[in-house]
């Protein structure tokens, strides 16, 4: 597959200060200003997850975190799923969830995936074989589902 972005794929310990920071502020740009979540983004599970970076000419474009069963769902998940506004259109989105889908899967095998996922967002996850696996539920005043991808 052939990547527009330039992807790193790093354990929390190898982030740099400088990494950490952009990551903290595309989420916080997005997640806390765009959609006006007001939520704790700093949630204590950074530290156990792999975070999937990808990169335009040095400025990151499309960010998700890997976590580890057991940590927010018993299946693994990809969670924080986020396009820099300067990145949208683009194709970055389906970039990211392949990259992160492929990741992960290298991580633990073919295994069941879910995510919390935005509800006007469910056509695009299913696009990737996610399913509806839960009601919809408020969270920070925005509809969401659960979504299971079998393996």
């Amino acid at each position: 597959m052939n990547h527009q972005l330039d992807w790193q794929f790093q354990s929390f310990e190898e982030l740099t200060n400088a990494e950490l920071y952009g990551i903290l502020r595309l989420r916080s740009e997005i997640f806390v200003l765009e959609q006006k979540c007001c939520f704790l983004d700093m949630d204590n599970k950074d530290q156990r997850c792999l975070h999937a970076a990808g990169y335009r000419d040095g400025q990151l474009m499309a960010y998700a975190r890997i976590v580890p069963p057991g940590l927010s769902y018993e299946y693994p998940s990809i969670g924080r799923i986020v396009v820099s506004g300067l990145g949208r259109g683009s194709g970055y989105g389906i970039e990211l969830l392949n990259v992160s889908i492929a990741k992960l899967e290298e991580m633990y095998g073919k295994v069941a995936i879910r995510i919390g996922a935005q509800l006007y967002l469910k056509r695009f996850y299913e696009s990737f074989g996610f399913r509806q696996s839960g009601d919809i539920y408020l969270e920070d005043g925005i509809e969401h589902i659960e979504m299971t991808r079998p393996n």
